[in-house]
């Protein structure tokens, strides 16, 4: 190590380890020392991106587990050796001889397999052993997730393109899994520094708006910080009020999702109120408490409030929140927080030293599922349905019995009727939310009531499976779907041919073929050019997949007219509409029905039996 970096080094190492000393026994510390001491030796010879020694980046990690997170003595020790195994030549072995098998197992977690060939991706495989670490021990993600931490906080120093993965691989897996387990710190850390890599213009003018707005702002955020410190000290109540700006990264995302511009953004600063701890069953009347003193003094926003109390997030946040008009016309954001509550999102429910959030309870359920994915989908889809299954912000909803259901957001009514029973998403057929009846595919919102209604004839839409989000809805239709009978041919989007249809084929590049109708203006010119791919075609079709057609319908307007229509393609020809649109001039109807049949000859059927209505003039077949 050259002599430059050694006092540096040292003192770094030292401030990990004082900051952490009145945690620990002193048996406990001389471990730590020796991990350390360890590392720094088998590191020696090798260098960061920076020039800096690698051990610098070790002593990083150690000091978010063991300060910044407050975790226990073992992942201390991993944090340092977390790199040992898979930079240098020492083994797991090595590690289990030295500092024992729990420490082992964490540093395991955090070491890349090496592979001739890997099963997916280098990346995704990675992610997958992180994953299934879960199943057991989450301490070594935790180590993971502060190794990642520190080298985005030291990216600078990489090109452009590292910049690049290393920001794409935080944004899509570790920030959100930062999320989901309650650190909302070290999550915010993370999606901004992403933010600030892969966009760096967009972020540095994001940035300068950003501190124009604050010094535009403070004035009046700081009269209503005094007016609430006021109104809390005349009720008797201790507790710190300050204001917080909301995360860079958080703006941008609501500007995209919303549609408006920096300007046009609501709630970019929200107060904050921390009051002094209690015992967790009076947390919420203290939190009520100081609701009702503010809401004597201040308007309330109707339909301001979330209660996270009552009703917290699968990742254990809670807080009381509330919008309130300021004496400047403003709906501001207030948080009203336990100090007990605000430690749980900056050290996560390990940190914080208990788990009267649930956490466990998510974990639970996040092992059972993963092991269901790991199980029937270990392929390229395996992070995907992972990452859509539990990395989303969640929302909580109801059954009318009041039972509470989290989902994701985004989540539609289908995914609530699965995540009750798989039955009641099977031969689920509508649904009523806050007592308004909606279709199926209908996105969930929190606090709403959702009542789902079966039809044992229901079949589910082939493509519900690509709109559904949970992981059990879309597993579960997938599979159907594929079970489903496959058409051999490829239809034409432009003629849209059916079974009887006088038909020709396009030979593919991979083999694939394309029919069209004889006279479809696309196979005319597809012929002229590559005749040579033409083939011929049995184009009989499966009495198991119906074709969606229109037809057009003219003619004299009388009473009953539209009902009769329906009833000859529903009652007589038993078929399902689709849509319907109706045009009547004086007297005068014009009117087009879209519906599926089994074949051409059947269409020619339900038109014949149209035909023979009483005021009809008109039939013809449409595209659309």
């Amino acid at each position: 190590m050259e002599e430059l970096y050694v006092p540096m080094v040292q003192t770094q190492a030292e401030e990990v380890l004082e900051a952490i000393s009145s945690r620990f026994r002193q048996s406990d510390m001389q471990r730590i020392r020796e991990a350390y001491l360890f590392a720094r030796e088998a590191h020696a010879n090798q260098r960061r991106k920076t020039g800096e020694p690698y051990i610098v980046h070790p002593i990083a990690v150690a000091r978010i587990v063991g300060v910044e997170l407050g975790l226990d003595a073992n992942v201390v020790i991993a944090a340092f050796l977390h790199d040992v195994v898979e930079d240098t030549d020492y083994t797991l072995e090595d590690v289990r001889c030295r500092f024992g098998d729990d420490v082992a197992s964490l540093v395991r977690v955090v070491t890349k397999p090496k592979k001739d060939k890997y099963e997916l991706t280098k990346q995704l495989d990675n992610f997958k052993q992180m994953l299934n670490a879960m199943q057991g021990d989450i301490r070594g993600i935790l180590i993971k997730l502060a190794d990642r931490l520190h080298n985005m906080r030291t990216l600078q120093s990489m090109r452009s393109d590292k910049q690049m993965k290393i920001a794409g691989e935080t944004d899509y897996f570790y920030a959100p899994l930062a999320n989901r387990l309650g650190y909302y710190e070290v999550k915010t850390e993370l999606e901004n520094l992403s933010f600030r890599y892969r966009c760096p213009h967009e972020y540095e003018d994001f940035i300068e708006m950003l501190r124009q707005d604050y010094k535009l702002t403070k004035v009046r955020m700081d009269a209503f910080v005094n007016k609430v410190e006021s109104v809390l000290k005349d009720g008797g109540v201790e507790a710190r009020v300050f204001v917080v700006q909301r995360a860079p990264y958080s703006l941008w995302r609501k500007m995209k999702k919303y549609s408006v511009d920096f300007h046009h953004l609501k709630y970019k600063y929200f107060t904050e109120i921390i009051f002094k701890d209690t015992n967790i069953g009076e947390e919420k009347a203290e939190a009520l408490k100081i609701y009702s003193l503010l809401t004597n003094v201040f308007r309330e926003k109707p339909g301001g409030i979330r209660n996270y109390i009552d009703s917290p997030k699968e990742n254990g946040y809670r807080s009381f929140h509330v919008k309130l008009l300021s004496d400047r016309g403003i709906w501001e954001e207030v948080h009203i927080s336990s100090e007990r509550m605000t430690r749980a999102s900056q050290y996560g429910f390990l940190g914080a030293g208990e788990d009267s959030y649930g956490v466990h309870k998510w974990l639970e359920k996040f092992r059972a599922t993963l092991n269901d994915i790991s199980h029937s989908n270990p392929g390229a889809d395996f992070i995907e349905n992972v990452v859509t299954s539990f990395y989303n912000d969640d929302i909580m909803v109801f059954s009318p019995q009041g039972k509470a259901i989290i989902l994701p957001q985004r989540a539609k009514a289908l995914d609530f009727a699965f995540e009750i029973h798989s039955k009641i998403g099977q031969f689920a057929k509508y649904a009523r939310i806050n007592g308004q009846l909606v279709s199926l595919m209908t996105e969930l919102k929190r606090g709403d009531v959702v009542e789902i209604f079966t039809d044992e004839d229901a079949l589910p839409k082939p493509e519900w499976a690509d709109q559904v989000v949970t992981y059990k809805a879309r597993r579960w239709l997938r599979n159907y779907v594929a079970r489903l009978p496959k058409e051999k041919y490829i239809r034409c989007e432009k003629c849209n041919p059916i079974p009887g249809e006088e038909v020709i084929g396009f030979l593919g590049p991979y083999n694939e073929i394309t029919v069209h109708k004889r006279d479809c203006p696309v196979a005319i010119r597809t012929a002229s050019k590559m005749g040579d791919s033409i083939v011929p075609v049995h184009f009989n079709g499966n009495p198991d997949i119906l074709y969606p057609v229109s037809v057009n319908i003219h003619g004299v307007d009388r009473y009953h007219m539209l009902s009769d229509l329906i009833q000859c393609i529903t009652e007589r020809m038993r078929l399902s509409i689709a849509s319907i649109t109706t045009k009547t001039v004086d007297c005068i109807f014009d009117i087009t029905i879209a519906f599926s049949v089994h074949s051409y000859e059947e269409l020619q059927r339900v038109i014949a039996e149209i035909y023979s209505i009483d005021g009809v003039d008109g039939v013809r077949q449409v595209n659309e």
